[in-house]
């Protein structure tokens, strides 16, 4: 029997933007040096927004919530699904250190004296007749705090799926509902790893909603929408400017959380999305200094549904979603591979606070063995002797009947 626990992520990090691709180098070098859990994460971050910013479209996910995801699922990956996982998710390879850092650092987070909403859950749902190896459901149970629960794929897809909807939709408030869609589950699925996070908070300082007007919010030079445009003037606020941006850290309450905005001094985020990466975020937040700032900032709802696997394989970890994947540190067969990585996220902000959610499903399906050729030659056919190292034919017949 298996306990469901919850535990904290170490900070709500969000992405705003209609902006450019992000340029950055293709080559793929696994030799990584060691580093903490959340430069790891947090370098994910901002590599998966690049691929995500190749489109004009809002953007808003939660990164900690795919990274965590996937780190569960790395921990199962052997061989080169394992060396291309790791690059991706900038994983530090050693074992016992990186799940010593993971746990603590959810034990550390996961605080009830607090004047906000945090919580995150991690859920393995498996199929109850399928073996996995006892040393893996250890490790993400002990050091993921996920609970494992036993599903018939096989003989209830529909039903499982649901089930698992439902769970997701339990631990964001009914935020994120239908995660996985219909026809995401098969016959062959085996194993669905889910992470779900919620997030809920009032300002340090809200905005009064007396002051939010309609104004207009520029979408390019050219073109403008009008939106309600929240303001708070004269006010006291960690800030920072650099040549190519504006930077403003909104608190929530209890001042242990915040809201990080970069707002570009041109209409384009081009620029500023080549620079993030973990050396400009703690450059940009050691720059920060409490001054007086006329805030303005518009009140807002975002809801995205990802599809990953296609960018996660293109950043690095193609072999994950093909058949030839190796995940026999989770049944001792290799017999699995990641069919589906899908993400879905939900923020809402307005005078009072901020409330966000997000889940992400990782869908492992038994892959097919290819079925054995039969070649019965029972019906005319064509045949040639040839000479293989030139191709040359040196004889070329067809039976039609051979008695």
């Amino acid at each position: 029997m298996f306990t469901e626990k919850f535990f904290m992520i170490p900070a709500l990090i969000i992405f705003l933007s209609c902006g450019s691709a992000v340029s950055g180098s293709d080559e793929k070098s696994v030799v990584q040096q060691d580093i903490n859990i959340v430069d790891a994460a947090n370098q994910f971050s901002f590599e998966l927004y690049g691929r995500l910013s190749e489109n004009k479209e809002n953007i808003f996910f939660s990164p900690y919530s795919i990274w965590t995801c996937l780190a569960m699922t790395y921990e199962g990956a052997r061989a080169q699904t394992q060396t291309q996982m790791q690059y991706v998710l900038h994983m530090p390879t050693d074992k016992h250190m990186r799940r010593r850092s993971i746990r603590d650092l959810l034990i550390t987070l996961n605080a009830t004296d607090v004047s906000y909403q945090l919580s995150t859950a991690n859920a393995l749902w498996a199929q109850r007749d399928y073996a996995f190896l006892q040393e893996y459901t250890e490790i993400v149970t002990n050091s993921y705090l996920a609970r494992v629960v036993n599903l018939d794929f096989k003989a209830d897809t529909e039903g499982s799926r649901q089930t698992i909807n439902d769970w997701v939709a339990q631990q964001t408030h009914q935020k994120i509902k239908d995660l996985l869609p219909p026809g995401a589950l098969t016959a062959l699925t085996r194993l669905v790893l889910t992470n779900a996070v919620y997030f809920k908070a009032t300002w340090l300082q809200q905005f009064d909603e007396a002051q939010t007007t309609e104004q207009p919010f520029h979408t390019t030079p050219e073109d403008e929408v009008s939106v309600p445009m929240m303001s708070m003037m004269n006010t006291r606020f960690p800030y920072t400017e650099t040549a190519d941006a504006q930077i403003l850290e909104l608190p929530y309450s209890g001042d242990s959380l915040a809201m990080l905005i970069m707002l570009p001094r041109t209409h384009e985020t081009a620029q500023l999305e080549s620079m993030l990466d973990t050396a400009h975020l703690n450059e940009w937040t050691s720059r920060l200094s409490i001054q007086k700032v006329d805030v303005f900032l518009p009140r807002f709802t975002l809801e995205t549904k990802y599809t990953l696997n296609t960018i996660l394989g293109d950043m690095g970890m193609p072999t994950a979603f093909s058949p030839q994947a190796d995940f026999s540190g989770m049944d001792g067969k290799g017999n699995l591979f990641i069919s589906k990585v899908i993400h879905q996220a939900f923020v809402e902000v307005n005078e009072q606070g901020t409330e966000a959610a997000a889940a992400t499903g990782i869908i492992m399906e038994m892959t097919v063995a290819r079925p054995r050729a039969v070649f019965r030659a029972d019906h005319p056919f064509i045949f040639m002797i040839m000479d293989k190292s030139t191709h040359a034919v040196l004889f070329m017949g067809r039976v039609n009947n051979p008695s």
